[in-house]
């Protein structure tokens, strides 16, 4: 069975077929296998003939192809016929710059300087084998490549027609462009659903400025001085339409000149299509209930048809700035930017100048030193041209990298250059644009592309060797962001692209698209600005000026009133589940968070718990107390009461905090030790089903009664194997396809699993997978065993249950013409080729895209890409939030290579060895990441170095790409030969596919850093606190010291390791301990003790928990702690018993190279 493809097989008995695993785009699907790298006119890339000999090193051991698993149960609503007992009267983000541009490394000096010592030959274990594991097929041969080779740039050939299943039976129903001029490929009938695997967590973040917004790089880093994004969960009241808006157009005839009405009739011009017709799914989602078995070709999209040139009723124009209480000044271009100075403007009208601001007297202009994302490095040099797009010269002459080498390209020798990581964060590289594209392009917090200039052709690409990809954060919380009402949304006829900063006015009446090229007219209504209240300057509109922005959506945009907040909660209540303590932190949070719930007067709550029998809760308003309701028969599952189970949560308030305040209560004593898990949710699908909404589900243990019981699968054993992984797919389909139903009704499931035994999160994650849900994990929960859990479960909950939600959405990515989207990495439902379903978004999800070029870009000089997010607030409006990013089209490698961004290449990597793992094998997936680094190293040291040297040769700006791959490898998701439980593998591979880069990043290689001398030197003050900046260090056992203490930040935990030989004034002032053996052995929380070393450590410790949105335990560990063998393992650069050093993995790089 050929992998090239990343497309498992995994199916139950008749109807509609499904891939589990990233969709695929259907043009792509037709290429025969092999085609990619084999490109007749290309150098000869074979990947058939081995790299290396292969000797058996870790966790290499090949293994067969992965076979699917067959269903054990298949999920069945059943009619409501059972009884039910009613016992009469029972109760009830990353560290900041540390100040400009990166360090550059130290020159290379001829004599290498002293690696670190090498460890014994006879104790060092055989190198990898790089089997012919390889992204890209072979360039030469025609028959399918083996089982390793991944494809960057074209989509995965088919792989037979997948086994059908019922999908389901109603539910979103994707609205997507078909014209020919569209910009996505070409509609596929939803006949073949498509979805990729799970992530959990969750993520802040920030864009635009605001007052106290800090230039930001791309992990929300702080620049010396300046205040962090706020980092606090949003209020609940995040949206104001009743805001006072801008101001009415003006009533009187516009000023100074009269322009023409806009066309009525049908376009001109027979190559121009048709406007399309009305969009049936305008509502997104849920407001339609098309069966997705029909082909789903209405035109149109997910976010509907905007209304057409100025059609439709002229409502007044408003525009709110900012979307929340920290209102800031707009983000504008730079003084008397045009953009797209019209090239043939009628007299008067070429001789205007824009104003030095287009901000409005109560937004003052925003200093360009402010803008969070323009503060990075900028490697190549930057014209100060200030033409848009559209008349951007034939060539790039003036934007080439040829003329002089940027940093970016630097060469570094890798195998001599040992301190290569910088002193504070990396930021985001900067995209070659003329400076006016470049200051209003999307915040790569937001949007990033792991290319920053992209390649004129594929074989280009796949010259490269390199990914091309994009990693999103679409709904990340924003300090600052422009909304706009409006009844026109402006939107192009063909592509249905929104008008956007990327555009070109060709003159005051028309405007071409830069996705399809389009000439659209200009609505009537936009020409009145309602920022500066002026006329007739179009380009300068809000929308013309923010690449991030949000419409709130006019009626036609929904066929069905947005739907309420809804919020359900199952909850286990086996004596497992009491034992543990959780239920009380539950029902306290809830207590202490209800009034911060998002929602509005229509928003409504209600609560299921089982064991071996499932319980509703009757919160009928005139109810004395809460009433319970069993139901025992778990094969034929019903609502007792359908009508009184979800209640209105501001009519009902006084019984929902009685049940709160009773429910642990209520079963303290339980000796019931059995879990019915997948008949609680068939309870809690059927009860959402009318509305949609959050499913919270919580589970303590192993399903295992009724429907979608599993059974124990892990062997301990086998934990430390370096053979491959078994189990790491699901055990059943019960949960993929009730998963898929609660998709089709708009509901999605957040998984809790609190356990201290195997759960089986491969088969239980598959619920929050397809239905846009999370997955949050808290092994060895228990409330009086662990108390770090504890405290960790309890912040979670409250941003869990306080941060913005977005109902019954819809997501769409656009890109310019001649480029396609195949793979879709996250937690969502393949509506068709290019929209995802998600039944909720929250701001802590990310997503990636995998994409290709299908026809040759030569005539582009620019790129666009556009994502869009239709989606209803929590306070029941519809809402578009779009972003859209530009990036320079490219011919030669070393521009390719120079725009590379290390980081954002990790990430996409990541998520396909994700896929790679559970389609093939865990040691195919690390064969393919290791070949990743070679073949790209290999690409640049062929194509574009000029003068050939020894050593392991790498551009500045991939100078960390094989430390990342190492540290991948040695991740928990991909290791071998360390224990590591199952649960906990298939849960760090769930956070690798869903956490935003930002913190996916720290997960990855973790930053560590020395505290023990902490000073005021370059530290950082923010609200009046001082905030320490150490310096990275490397991540290795050298770098510690039995003098000192160091902090490691691995994302979701922080280690603090204490020498035994520690600074005693350490121990005293900030661990208030008067020795080390005096240390606690689970000390988990500082000492909030009155000394400056204590306000330095905990300032800077409450920094780094304050950049990201779930809550990082912290740890103090000895010599002799257990945890202790956690913080080596961190140690990437060392060497262990099963992996190589980072010395040893860059000479077998080199081996490779040099083969």
């Amino acid at each position: 069975m050929s992998t090239t493809g990343f497309n498992s097989q995994n199916g139950a008995g008749g109807g509609q077929a499904y891939a589990n695993g990233p969709s695929q785009n259907p043009v792509a699907l037709q290429q025969p296998p092999g085609v990619g790298y084999g490109m007749t006119h290309q150098a000869p890339y074979n990947l058939m003939q081995p790299k290396a000999p292969m000797p058996p090193g870790p966790g290499l051991y090949h293994s067969g192809p992965y076979q699917p698993v067959p269903p054990v149960s298949s999920y069945q609503s059943s009619p409501p016929v059972s009884s039910y007992q009613a016992p009469p009267g029972q109760p009830l983000l990353t560290r900041p710059p540390m100040g400009g541009p990166l360090p550059h490394t130290p020159p290379q000096s001829a004599s290498p300087s002293p690696g670190p010592r090498m460890p014994p030959a006879q104790a060092t274990p055989p190198p990898p084998a790089v089997s012919s594991n390889s992204y890209y097929p072979n360039a030469q041969q025609q028959q399918p490549p083996m089982a390793h080779a991944w494809q960057y740039g074209t989509a995965p050939p088919p792989m037979g027609a997948p086994p059908p299943m019922n999908t389901p039976s109603g539910g979103p129903v994707a609205n997507h462009v078909n014209l020919p001029a569209s910009s996505t490929a070409p509609p596929q009938s939803s006949t073949a659903y498509s979805s990729p695997p799970q992530g959990p967590v969750s993520h802040n973040a920030t864009q635009p400025p605001g007052p106290g917004m800090p230039p930001t790089s791309l992990h929300g880093y702080t620049h010396p001085g300046t205040a962090p994004p706020p980092m606090n969960p949003m209020p609940p009241h995040t949206y104001q339409p009743g805001r006072p808006p801008y101001g009415p157009p003006p009533t009187g005839p516009p000023p100074t000149m009269k322009p023409a009405p806009p066309p009525t009739g049908p376009p001109m011009g027979s190559a121009t299509p048709p406007p399309p017709k009305a969009d049936a799914q305008c509502g997104g989602a849920a407001n339609c209930t098309l069966s997705p078995t029909e082909p789903d070709y209405q035109e149109g999209d997910i976010e509907c048809p905007g209304t057409m040139a100025g059609n439709g009723p002229q409502t007044p124009n408003t525009y709110n700035h900012v979307d929340n209480k920290m209102a800031g000044p707009p983000q504008s271009g730079p003084p008397g930017r045009q953009l797209g100075h019209y090239p043939s403007l009628p007299p008067g009208y070429q001789n205007t100048s824009a104003p030095p601001s287009s901000a409005s007297p109560m937004h003052p202009p925003m200093p360009t030193a402010t803008q969070p994302y323009t503060q990075a490095p900028q490697p190549y040099q930057q014209p100060s041209a200030g033409p848009g797009p559209a008349q951007l010269s034939p060539s790039l002459a003036a934007l080439s990298l040829q003329s002089s080498t940027p940093e970016a390209l630097r060469v570094v020798n890798l195998l001599q250059e040992r301190n290569l990581l910088p002193p504070g964060p990396i930021p985001a590289p900067t995209p070659c644009l003329p400076q006016d594209l470049q200051k209003i392009n999307c915040n790569p917090e937001v949007f990033r592309s792991t290319l920053t200039s992209i390649p004129q052709t594929q074989s280009l690409l796949n010259k490269a060797k390199l990914p091309l990809g994009l990693l999103l954060h679409p709904f990340k919380d924003l300090s600052q962001l422009p909304v706009v009402t409006s009844s026109t949304i402006v939107r192009c006829r063909s592509c249905r692209t929104y008008i956007n900063p990327f555009v070109s006015f060709l003159d005051q009446r028309r405007w071409k698209c830069n996705l399809c090229y389009r000439v659209n007219d200009v609505p009537e209504e936009f020409m009145y600005n309602p920022v500066s209240r002026s006329y007739g300057e179009p380009h300068k509109r809000p929308e013309v000026q923010n690449a991030t922005i949000e419409f709130i959506a006019p009626s036609e945009y929904m066929l069905r009133p947005p739907q309420p907040a809804v919020y359900l909660f199952v909850l286990d209540v086996s004596h497992n589940a009491v034992e543990t303590g959780y239920l009380n932190m539950v029902c306290q949070s809830l207590l202490d968070n209800i009034n911060a719930l998002p929602g509005d007067s229509r928003t409504k709550i209600g609560f299921i718990t089982f064991d071996s029998t499932i319980h509703f809760y009757n919160l009928q308003e005139g109810l004395s107390q809460p009433q319970m309701l069993i139901v025992s028969d778990i094969e034929d599952i019903f609502l007792p009461t359908p009508d009184s189970l979800l209640v209105n949560l501001s009519e009902c308030k006084e019984l929902v905090q009685d049940l709160l305040k009773s429910l642990p209560n209520l079963f303290e004593k339980t000796m019931e030790t059995q879990s019915a898990l997948g008949p609680a949710l068939q309870a809690a699908f059927k009860l959402l089903s009318p509305t949609g909404g959050r499913m919270s589900v919580f589970q303590t243990q192993l399903p295992n009664l009724g429907v979608g019981a599993l059974k124990s699968r892990e062997d301990p054993n086998q934990r430390a194997s370096a053979k491959d992984i078994q189990h790491l797919s699901p055990a059943t389909d019960f949960y993929k396809k009730l998963a898929l139903d609660c998709s089709g009704q708009q509901v999605a499931v957040d998984l809790f699993l609190l356990s201290a035994q195997y759960c089986d999160l491969a088969s239980l994650g598959c619920i929050s997978r397809y239905s846009a849900g999370s997955v949050y994990y808290y092994p060895s929960y228990h409330h009086a065993h662990n108390p770090a859990q504890v405290e960790r479960f309890q912040k979670d909950l409250k941003r869990y249950l306080t941060r913005k939600i977005g109902f019954e959405a819809v997501m769409r990515i656009r890109c310019t013409k001649g480029l396609s989207i195949h793979t879709f990495h996250g937690n969502f439902f393949v509506r068709s080729t290019d929209l995802l379903s998600l039944p909720n978004v929250n701001p802590d999800a990310g997503f990636a895209v995998q994409m290709s070029i299908e026809e040759n870009l030569l005539d582009m000089q620019v790129v666009s890409f556009q994502a869009a997010l239709l989606y209803t607030s929590s306070k029941g409006e519809r809402r578009i939030r779009v972003h859209t990013m530009c990036l320079p089209v490219v011919n030669s490698l070393s521009d390719i290579f120079a725009g590379a961004d290390v980081q954002a290449i990790t990430g996409l990597l990541a998520s396909m060895a994700v896929d790679r793992s559970v389609s093939a094998s865990l040691s195919d997936a690390r064969d393919a990441m290791t070949n990743a680094a070679i073949d790209s190293l290999a690409s640049y040291r062929q194509s574009v170095l000029t003068i050939q040297q020894p050593g392991l040769l790498a551009p500045a700006c991939l100078r960390l790409f094989p430390l990342y791959i190492l540290a991948l490898l040695k991740q928990k998701a991909f290791r071998t030969g360390t224990s590591t439980r199952l649960d906990d593998r298939v849960f760090a591979m769930c956070q690798l596919k869903y956490q935003p880069l930002a913190y996916l990043m720290l997960m990855i290689h973790p930053a560590l850093y020395r505290v023990d001398d902490l000073t005021d030197e370059g530290a950082l003050n923010i609200n009046e606190r001082t905030i320490p900046q150490p310096r990275v260090q490397q991540l290795s056992v050298e770098k510690l010291s039995r003098e000192g203490a160091f902090l490691m930040d691995a994302g979701m935990v922080i280690y603090l390791w204490v020498g035994r030989n520690c600074n005693p004034n350490f121990l005293t002032q900030v661990l208030g301990v008067p020795n080390y053996t005096a240390v606690p052995q689970n000390l988990y929380l500082l000492p909030e003790l009155d000394t400056a070393e204590s306000q330095r450590t905990r300032a800077f410790i409450g920094w780094l928990r304050d950049q990201r949105p779930f809550f990082p335990t912290l740890h103090v560990i000895r010599d002799e702690s257990q945890l202790k063998a956690n913080f080596m393992q961190n140690m990437i650069e060392d060497r262990t018993e099963s992996a190589l050093s980072y010395y040893e993995f860059l000479l077998h790089l080199q081996q490779q190279i040099s083969k």
